[in-house]
């Protein structure tokens, strides 16, 4: 066979062996209900074999056409893929902070981002400089309170970094409001909320730079990856620049730069400094045929949601319900709960039952992060007590919510929540 035919041969492998794989039965109380499921089928796997059999297998055509593909969806003029969302947030913290920056962030000035968060948020505001302002957030969403960011700006802050936290877009129109009338650079952190929208935009499009996380738990993946967005054509170049070493070979001018420097080789040619963030082929690969599915998977989550909002609801006395806002998309990362400081239970209580019925939970992310240790190695400042914060962190969880979970394990759900209730009444 010739390598067409062995190529052929691999893909027909590959279609079978996925269309093989055991689909176990679900049984209530016994079956584990995870966190996340794998996203990924035979069009993925034999697109990355694909890469890997032509040994092209860092950045190359597929991580562009994936680019294109997100800047379509997304509605932005550039898309630029990393190696992962947390990558991601720090190049986009690094090209504000850039001396090429049309108006940067400078060393010593003030980033409000929300006390509820994941660590990647807040670390790349420290790694070039700047001051994270912890502001308290609103526990019936999650999000940054606008009235909190007003509060906590002075005459040293330069930026808002809004979180859509488990999926659920943050009031990107009074941020904007905020950041306009201040005159503020607007970073989002979407890592959580590919997908999601307001009026029909999609989230990540509202700011200078967004960016979003293809990590293998979040709403498709890459493997590993992120990606940077913006509307900013000279943003763009600082994010291309600097995803990979500073150096010209992906910027539009590059030839025009490579005539100022005669004497050193374009190909080697550094106007800046920069990381290495590139992302692979194999994780490129992946992008191209996940960025299809993802409305279906996004779908999926909020017909969850519904089900499970409608159905707990009995329960509002003890538990904070949550449900999508008017004219906004959530893409439901997981679904959360908050357990009411009245109800006759403790979090734990909850979890460890709902744990004990094979239902996977965790913290929302990184809790309330002015109480991680590894923050107060560095300045920071908090705006207020962060009360709200303070609450969530010990009160909020949430379990897995993804294109895995169909009606017998929705229903199922909800039946481990009426057990727990029903033991707790008989106390």
């Amino acid at each position: 066979m010739n390598q067409t035919e062995i190529l052929k041969k691999i893909e027909k492998l590959t279609r079978e062996y996925f269309s093989g794989a055991p689909q176990p039965e679900f049984v209530p109380g016994k079956t584990v209900i995870p966190l996340s499921v794998c996203s990924y089928g035979w069009e993925e796997a034999y697109e990355a074999i694909e890469s890997i059999l032509t040994t092209w297998v860092t950045m190359g055509r597929k991580v562009k056409a994936f680019e294109e593909m997100v800047a379509r969806y997304m509605g932005v003029t550039h898309a630029a893929m990393v190696n992962s969302g947390s990558s991601a947030n720090l190049l986009a913290m690094s090209v504000l902070a850039n001396p090429l920056a049309p108006e940067r962030i400078k060393p010593g000035d003030e980033v409000i981002t929300p006390a509820v968060t994941f660590a990647t948020t807040v670390y790349p505001i420290i790694q070039v400089g700047a001051v994270p302002v912890l502001v308290d957030v609103d526990v019936a969403t999650f999000h940054i309170k606008v009235d909190a960011i007003e509060k906590a700006i002075t005459r040293k802050t330069r930026a808002i970094l809004p979180v859509h936290l488990v999926g659920n877009p943050c009031d990107m129109t009074a941020v904007m409001e905020i950041a306009r009338r201040k005159s503020l650079l607007v970073i989002e952190d979407a890592c959580e909320a590919t997908g999601a929208e307001i009026g029909g935009k999609k989230v990540g499009s509202f700011g200078d730079l967004g960016t979003y996380s293809f990590f293998f738990t979040h709403h498709i993946t890459t493997i590993e990856g992120g990606m940077v967005v913006t509307g900013n054509d000279d943003l763009a170049e600082l994010v291309k620049s600097l995803r990979v070493f500073g150096w010209i070979r992906d910027l539009r001018n590059k030839d025009e730069i490579a005539g100022k420097y005669r004497d050193i080789d374009a190909r080697f040619l550094f106007t800046n400094i920069g990381y290495n963030f590139r992302p692979t082929e194999v994780s490129g690969a992946f992008g191209m045929h996940q960025i299809g599915k993802l409305d279906g998977f996004i779908e999926i989550r909020r017909q969850n949601a519904r089900y499970w909002a409608e159905r707990l609801r009995e329960f509002s006395d003890y538990l904070v319900i949550y449900e999508e806002r008017p004219g906004t998309k959530y893409a439901w990362y997981g679904y959360p709960v908050t357990v009411r400081t009245e109800a006759p239970f403790t979090r734990e209580e909850l979890r460890n039952f709902l744990g004990s019925r094979g239902l996977e939970t965790r913290p929302i992310f990184a809790g309330n992060i002015d109480e991680q240790p590894g923050l107060r190695l560095f300045p920071y400042r908090k705006s207020g007590d962060l009360p709200d914060a303070r609450f969530v962190q010990r009160q909020s969880f949430f379990f897995g919510n993804h294109q895995g979970i169909g009606e017998a394990e929705r229903e199922a759900v909800v039946k481990y929540f009426r057990e727990f209730m029903a033991g707790v009444k008989k106390r």
